[in-house]
């Protein structure tokens, strides 16, 4: 090798994440009554990862995915989307080519969507947040991909209203939403907490499947340890806003170091791997 591929080789970048974060914090209220819900947190998500953060009601995690969804202003750290700070990004062009690569999936979809508006007016608006400049024939045809792409048939739910679906459709009603604007990170914040047992499986397999196919970023927040454990790659532990442990996913709770983690752990069933429950899942079908 010349000096200058040496010198060339040297000074080649690496990759910036797909999200970085660093010491982000958010803090409510002042003094001694301050509530510190995330503090300090650091982490980073690849393109095609799957990130799961587990912790009790109270730990932060729902907060934590509301400050990278950019709907609540942090009070310190930063934000870092393919290496650009987005952290004060104001209403406008630039938030909104934000929300265009990072998009969300609620916990209850019924109070997410207007309850008098249907599926189809539902998802056109969403898109017309973003993408208004597109001829109305394309906006359709993004819809109805979006909805194939969760297994449901548009023409079968477009001119329904929420409360004609069940949990479960509505449930993909919201991801295909998130989906119509070709999103590279879905944050899904409890996004089975709603359904029925024996439909949690079904949307956790449809969030890996949409990884495969898009190489999608996910942060799956998430107090469920089975639910962790079968759909990430890696997982991180809040307690009191402070990411306390993380690491690979079968690393963190089936070798858990951190005192709260091994506590976590132990107010839930024996992991035996991720087929084990799978399996519970698909006894609940039945």
């Amino acid at each position: 090798m010349s000096m200058t591929q040496v010198a060339a080789a040297g000074t080649q970048k690496t990759p910036s994440p797909l999200l970085e974060v660093r010491d982000l914090s958010r803090t409510f209220g002042q003094g001694g009554h301050a509530i510190h819900a995330v503090d300090k947190v650091n982490f980073a998500i690849e393109p095609g990862e799957i990130v799961a953060v587990v912790g009790e009601s109270g730990s932060g995690k729902t907060t934590l995915g509301r400050l990278l969804l950019r709907l609540l202003d942090s009070t310190g750290g930063e934000i870092l989307y393919h290496g650009q700070n987005v952290t004060r990004l104001h209403a406008g062009g630039g938030l909104k080519r934000y929300w265009r690569g990072v998009q969300a999936v609620f916990q209850d979809p019924f109070a997410a969507f207007n309850q008098f508006y249907s599926i189809r007016r539902v998802l056109t608006k969403s898109l017309n947040v973003l993408e208004k400049h597109l001829p109305e024939k394309e906006k359709l045809e993004r819809i109805s991909a979006a909805l194939r792409e969760v297994g449901l048939d548009p023409s079968e739910v477009l001119e329904k209203w929420p409360h004609q679906l069940s949990g479960g459709q509505i449930q993909r009603v919201m991801i295909a939403r998130a989906l119509v604007v070709n999103p590279e990170l879905l944050v899904a914040d409890e996004p089975t907490s709603m359904l029925d047992a024996s439909l949690r499986v079904t949307v956790l397999n449809l969030m890996t499947d949409l990884r495969k196919q898009h190489n999608m970023g996910i942060v799956f927040i998430t107090h469920d340890l089975g639910q962790a454990y079968y759909i990430s790659d890696r997982v991180l532990v809040m307690y009191h806003g402070q990411i306390v442990e993380q690491g690979p996913v079968e690393q963190v709770l089936l070798n858990p170091q951190h005192e709260y983690t091994k506590r976590l752990m132990a107010d839930v069933p024996l992991l035996h791997g991720r087929e084990s429950i799978l399996q519970k899942a698909t006894d609940w079908q039945e």
